[in-house]
């Protein structure tokens, strides 16, 4: 009897799991970061070959250092709010989740604001998308960043809503963990991104 009443049991539980030992979803998210870095490998290639393709435009000299060290800090700290955020919702204290899960989007809102005020003063000292091969690439690069991060925001953002309406529970924080993991991977890019098309050119 014992045999038959536990087989749909274990069943349905390992049709939500991989032969890995890991979830359907956290495998998704673990893929499609896997692609993500083909991508952003691709384009930080191209913008190192076209490091020294600057025309008659500026070069890395119009870089603000202490302005996007700034806003790199604040990203960084989006990380660490993050990391709050599932551990609280792991404990079940929702209101804790919600506070961090919002302090983490507007980080990350804050280094987005700070990413387009910085794109508005390369307009003005004439770095545009055709000024050369180096500022298109610079552009494609950063702009490209600049989505994930948005698109995380909205995402945390749908996470807190959730919350709030009851769908999201502690017994869904592997969802979190997920969406941690996004987040994760798009501030470690930005502290690969802000090495080499910065600070190395800067230097």
């Amino acid at each position: 009897m014992s045999a038959e009443a536990v087989t749909p049991e274990v069943t349905a539980h390992e049709g939500h799991r991989t032969s890995l030992g890991v979830s359907n979803t956290k495998l998704a998210i673990w893929t499609f970061i896997g692609s993500e870095c083909l991508f952003f490998g691709a384009l930080i290639s191209t913008h190192l070959i076209y490091v020294n393709t600057r025309a008659d435009g500026p070069g890395a000299e119009i870089f603000d250092i202490p302005f996007t060290s700034v806003s790199t800090f604040v990203l960084l700290m989006s990380s660490l709010a993050m990391v709050l955020a599932l551990a609280a919702i792991q404990a079940g204290d929702m209101r804790r989740f919600r506070l961090w899960i919002l302090s983490t989007g507007l980080l990350g809102a804050v280094f987005l604001a700070g990413q387009i005020y910085e794109y508005t003063v390369f307009f003005a000292e004439g770095a545009t998308l055709p000024t050369s091969p180096y500022w298109s690439s610079f552009f494609l690069l950063t702009g490209f960043h600049g989505v994930h991060v948005a698109f995380g925001i909205l995402m945390l953002v749908a996470a807190w809503a959730s919350s709030m309406s009851g769908r999201l529970t502690s017994a869904q924080s592997e969802t979190v963990e997920n969406l941690g993991l996004y987040w994760h991977f798009v501030d470690i890019v930005w502290i690969l991104l802000f090495t080499l098309v910065y600070l190395i050119p800067a230097g």
